[in-house]
This record gives C-alpha cells, sequence and structure tokens, in this order.
C-alpha cells in the first residue's frame, strides 16, 4: 500500500500545489509517485501532459487501487472541503505549509482544529514555505506555532524563483540551493513516515 501524504492548508497562497509538485518530483527518481489533485482549481492536474516521472489524476480511486504506487499526495483546495475530514483520517502524513505571516497563522488554527479532532497531531507536520530571506518575522512566527504542540520542520523553504519556475522545469535541479532545500524536506518527510 502506498504512504498518503496530504498536503493541506484553508488559506491559499501558502504554496500547496509547488510544494506537492517537488517533493513528489523529488522522490520519483527512486519511487513509484502519483499525485492526487483534488483542488477545483487544477493547477497540478494541467500538468499531467507535460510530467512523465510521476502520475498526476483527479481519480479518488487511486486511494484504495495503489498497490503498484509507494507514495500518492494529495493537493487540496484553499478552504476547508467537506472531504477533508475523511482525507486527514487516511494520511500517513500530514504536510500543513505556511508563510510566514500574520494572516496565515491566524489561518491556519481551523487547519490544526480540523487535525486535533482527528488526533492526527503526531502525525502532522508545518512547514514554512515561501521564507523571505533576512525578515525577523519567521522567528515570530514559529514562536507562535509552538502553541500547537505540532511539529515544525526544520527545513524552511525559501521564496525562490527556482520553484516558481519547477513545474516547467520538472523540478528544481539546476538550482542548488532550491535543490539542497528540497532534499532536506524530503528526507524529513520521509522520516516522518518511519
Amino acid at each position: 500500500m502506498a504512504k498518503i501524504i496530504l498536503i493541506t492548508h484553508q488559506k491559499g497562497g501558502v504554496g500547496k500545489s509547488t510544494l506537492t509538485f517537488n517533493l513528489a518530483q523529488n522522490l520519483s527518481e527512486h519511487s513509484k509517485v502519483a499525485i492526487l489533485d483534488i483542488d477545483a482549481q487544477g493547477s497540478l492536474s494541467q500538468l499531467s501532459k507535460i510530467v512523465d516521472s510521476f502520475q498526476i489524476t483527479t481519480d479518488e480511486n487511486i486511494l484504495t487501487t495503489n498497490d503498484h504506487l509507494d507514495f500518492i499526495f494529495i493537493d487540496t483546495p484553499p478552504y476547508l472541503s467537506s472531504k477533508l475530514k475523511e482525507l486527514i483520517k487516511i494520511a500517513d502524513l500530514i504536510l500543513v505549509p505556511t508563510k510566514a505571516g500574520i494572516l496565515d497563522l491566524l489561518a491556519i488554527d481551523n487547519t490544526i482544529g480540523l487535525i486535533k479532532d482527528e488526533l492526527k497531531e503526531e502525525n502532522t507536520m508545518i512547514i514554512l514555505n515561501m521564507v523571505k530571506a533576512n525578515t525577523t518575522i519567521t522567528e515570530d512566527i514559529l514562536k507562535n506555532l509552538d502553541s500547537h504542540k505540532i511539529k515544525v520542520a526544520k527545513t524552511m523553504i525559501s521564496d525562490l524563483v527556482a520553484f516558481t519556475r519547477s513545474p516547467l522545469l520538472k523540478g528544481v535541479t539546476a538550482d542548488r540551493n532550491a535543490q539542497r532545500q528540497i532534499d532536506s524536506l524530503t528526507k524529513e518527510v520521509l522520516t516522518a513516515l518511519i
């Protein structure tokens, strides 16, 4: 059975789809990977014709017919959908990307509330994504996230153009810094799944 990794946050613009793509791309080098795109915007499913190292689908049957896969990433919409509760229940790992901003911090409460309702705190990791260089707000946000008692990834993903371009370039291998960050986060994800 594939490990199911849910990437969710009720706020839009926190980089869920880009992060999902890059983690899937990184793992696909040595594993069989798929992305289930349940976001109505369908950002990732639009890439299915140009991605060849992993599968992108909108067919939710993949969650039950996945013996041929090692990992399934689920990209969720930027709102609390009715499906989210069930997806939280079946997820082996829940990743909650957030930007280091006050509004992002406020919006994370509802997502974390759902995770806590399903008793999945131990299977959850918050990821600081699209982090601006040389800002003090990141430390302030980290202190506030501590109150949720949910693991925060040690790896922070910077706001780099390489990540924005990554779906067209099939990853971030051309940018050493971006590749180092996604490699480090991939290791944290794999460790959390063990």
